[in-house]
């Protein structure tokens, strides 16, 4: 990769890693699932007027929308706002790649090779160091709540394969339309309306701020850059730096909101990111973004979206 490309992954890796930072002081001014809503439909406008019609079928972006946007992203915001880290999370939500790989395999009859079986054993082991170590000190329902989130990624990272996308951006924007409706409904019924009226009328510049950072820095930069990239180069070059989200994520929430990362936690990482590194290095995708077909992404940070020829997400990551 040139440089300058290689450096655009990076900033994209940074981008995915430091957004749970952001979700989790967004947490601080809106309830979660609004927040989600909003994040979607920040994204969604105005840039569904400007990426042209929709480039596949409306059934893989409803399918991808419900999964990836209410699911997903309903889940690990609720997670978030019941006291899972922002640092833990960006690193458990990687668990996303062995559940593209069981979903591909129950649904697409992938079967995967010895090295994926071994390394999706290697990152369970991770994430369970990771639930102990989290089990001693924070909500285990919250740390659930972040797993069930990684599986529905991966559900929506296998109707990603199958729609094949050719426009990353295009497809996310598309994506983005979906989750509004339900997601504000949700809010209501869970939220109630006075919670988010009070959270719109108290919305101040940093409020404001995190909304635009998670959804046009890390939605609609991201997946725009990552898809990008994954058009000019192989998957197998690109999706490396997705494992890159979770060391950006636990460092700068351990700069920035003070995060304290144990041994036991080091320990769970080094296992989860390299697991991960088995289970989609060798069909890679990428552990934060959504995979169009042979010209376009899947890692938000959606990761594994392109086990096919493409991937996060994320991470999305996140």
């Amino acid at each position: 990769m040139r440089p300058a490309h290689t450096a655009l992954a990076v900033l994209v890796a940074a981008v995915w890693g430091v957004n749970f930072v952001v979700i989790e002081v967004g947490l601080d001014h809106f309830p979660p699932l609004l927040f989600s809503a909003l994040r979607f439909l920040v994204a969604a406008l105005p840039a569904v007027f400007l990426v042209g019609r929709p480039k596949v079928a409306w059934k893989w972006i409803v399918g991808v929308g419900l999964a990836l946007g209410v699911a997903k992203f309903g889940l690990l915001f609720i997670g978030m706002d019941q006291g899972m880290p922002a640092g833990l999370s960006s690193l458990v939500l990687q668990i996303q790649a062995v559940f593209t790989a069981l979903v591909a395999a129950a649904v697409l009859g992938e079967r995967p090779g010895r090295h994926r079986v071994v390394g999706m054993a290697v990152a369970l082991c991770g994430i369970g160091l990771a639930a102990v170590n989290e089990g001693a000190s924070g909500p285990v329902l919250a740390f659930a709540l972040v797993i069930a989130a990684a599986a529905c990624w991966g559900v929506s990272n296998v109707l990603t394969r199958r729609a094949a996308p050719p426009d990353a951006l295009n497809f996310m924007v598309w994506v983005s339309t979906v989750p509004v409706l339900p997601l504000l409904g949700l809010s209501l019924l869970f939220e109630g309306p006075q919670t988010g009226l009070d959270a719109v009328r108290g919305l101040d510049w940093s409020g404001l701020g995190t909304l635009v950072y998670v959804a046009w820095g890390a939605t609609v930069f991201g997946f725009g850059a990552w898809g990008h990239l994954l058009r000019r180069y192989p998957a197998s070059s690109v999706a490396p730096f997705s494992l890159l989200v979770p060391v950006f994520g636990m460092s700068s929430a351990a700069l920035l909101l003070g995060e304290d990362v144990t041994a036991l936690g080091w320990a769970a990482a080094v296992l989860l990111v390299g697991g991960i590194a088995l289970t989609s290095l060798s069909r890679a995708g990428g552990p934060g973004a959504p995979a169009p077909a042979p010209a376009a992404p899947a890692v938000q940070p959606p990761q594994d979206a392109s086990a096919s020829r493409t991937p996060s997400s994320a991470t999305s990551a996140g």
